[in-house]
């Protein structure tokens, strides 16, 4: 198959996940990706050097941790000229038909501009990571069927809210029209907050759940509910709320959004987190202004309806609470 696709890899602190990541892009079948990496603040001649295996890997380097969200941007910057990418956490294996999946759903599907894929647990490869992700109307947000069995049933491409970064797929013109991820997210959400301005843009992302990616998940930030995730993840749940929810949404919305951000300080406050989950709901106070301002632009140049928003949000009485324990931002 022939095809224009480069692939980005953000990697920190990760380079023994990094060459099983590269082994896995290289065994792809009938395609062979340029693969863009960046290693992302920390000097690490080992990740070099794996790169330097595989001729495809143009290779950069970041002085300082950027965040994921801004040095997947940084990449981006460098794939001029192509027509795809594909956006691959180092802890996350491609299956080898996984890329020419993506892009045959891709080419069936001219509708859609981004794609989800499949991501399983690497350590039990019966249970799902996610099929990309879901939004409540809160503007909380999780894996859809995280933690659940592999749905054998749902197999053929399907529409959801939009793609988890660690696997995905987007055109390059739409991640340019979006201005790629927002880098003051510097990581967690950051693929929701770019799945919402999408949608509001008129775009749709697609399932495609016979492209199958093992994912660890928050392989270098520590375990799923590590202080860092939390406080990024936690954070950053509010700006996406306040960026993009559209205003017919957002003021009857907003008791939901409160409610959801109280029972998840008293939950993280009975785990022991009181302090940086208090500090990452005053930090996202403290940026609504900055967000604010983001918000005019969105909204100005939002072309879905509110009945198309409405549409694609989860409306559960409230999200599963096993939510509160499980999510990998």
């Amino acid at each position: 198959m022939k095809t224009n696709v480069a692939i980005l890899i953000v990697n920190w602190k990760s380079s023994p996940m990094l060459l099983r990541c590269l082994e896995c892009i290289a065994k792809q079948e009938s395609i062979k990706p340029e693969i863009f990496v960046l290693n992302n603040g920390n000097d690490d001649p080992i990740a070099e050097s794996y790169c330097s295996r595989f001729p495809a890997v143009q290779f950069y380097k970041s002085e300082k941790n950027i965040g994921f969200a801004a040095g997947n941007n940084l990449l981006f910057q460098k794939t001029k000229g192509y027509e795809w990418i594909a956006l691959i956490n180092p802890d996350a294996y491609l299956e080898p038909d996984w890329l020419s999946k993506m892009l045959s759903a891709a080419i069936a599907h001219p509708e859609y501009s981004f794609f989800a894929s499949r991501l399983v647990q690497s350590v039990n490869r019966e249970i799902l990571d996610g099929d990309g992700d879901t939004m409540h109307v809160s503007g909380w947000a999780w894996r859809k069927g995280n933690y659940q069995p592999i749905p054998h049933d749902i197999n053929k491409p399907l529409e959801i809210f939009s793609a988890c970064a660690a696997a995905a797929l987007y055109r390059r013109d739409v991640f340019e029209l979006m201005d790629g991820f927002d880098e003051d997210f510097f990581c967690y959400f950051e693929d929701v907050d770019l799945g919402f301005r999408l949608r509001l843009a008129g775009h749709r992302c697609l399932l495609v759940p016979d492209a199958v990616a093992y994912h660890v998940g928050a392989a270098t930030t520590g375990n799923r509910h590590s202080d860092f995730v939390v406080y990024h993840g936690h954070r950053n749940m509010v700006w996406a709320y306040v960026k993009n929810m559209p205003d017919a949404l957002f003021w009857s919305l907003l008791p939901a959004h409160i409610l959801i951000n109280l029972v998840t300080i008293i939950w993280f406050s009975l785990r022991g987190q009181v302090v940086v989950i208090l500090k990452a709901k005053w930090d996202a106070l403290c940026g609504i202004s900055r967000m604010w301002q983001k918000r005019r632009d969105i909204q100005r140049n939002r072309t879905a309806s509110i009945a198309e928003i409405w549409k694609i949000l989860n409306k559960s009485f409230l999200p599963r609470l096993s939510q509160f324990r499980r999510r990998s931002f």
